[in-house]
């Protein structure tokens, strides 16, 4: 998922506790998403595991409204005024990578990487996913 980097490091720090975006496509509870922040920082940076996740903007305010301490601005919601399929997704056990892997480091890596504009899903077979996998067991994850 491609972050502002304001908003990727408030998740990363438990201090966003849902990301309100766009119909992203297939994300469901128990996914992990690996946040890649877009410019000045442009790296991989860390992830989260997917808790509930919330479709209609209606049900993404109730949500928000009775959830507490979400971490929601009124700036994130503008975000998703108008769009035609409004999510929440909850933001369960961020964690920050302890090494950044950078689009310049990508690139070396993956030849012609482009970073999503919004998200994408990863498969196993892509050479992405194999990047993910050795940031994953660097920090202790796997």
């Amino acid at each position: 998922m491609s972050i502002k980097p304001k908003y990727g490091y408030d998740i990363l720090r438990g201090i966003k506790k849902i990301e309100l975006r766009g119909f992203v496509g297939d994300i469901a509870p128990g996914d992990i998403v690996v946040l890649y922040l877009s410019s000045p920082v442009q790296a991989i940076c860390g992830e989260f595991r997917v808790g509930r996740v919330v479709f209609g903007l209606e049900e993404a305010r109730r949500f928000v409204d009775n959830y507490g301490d979400s971490g929601v601005s009124d700036e994130d919601w503008l975000y998703v005024i108008g769009k035609k399929r409004p999510m929440a997704i909850e933001v369960l056990n961020p964690i920050e990578y302890p090494v950044k892997v950078t689009l310049s480091d990508l690139r070396r890596l993956i030849p012609g990487f482009r970073p999503p504009l919004s998200y994408r899903s990863v498969k196993p077979w892509e050479e992405l996913y194999n990047v993910i996998t050795r940031i994953r067991r660097l920090s202790g994850l796997l």
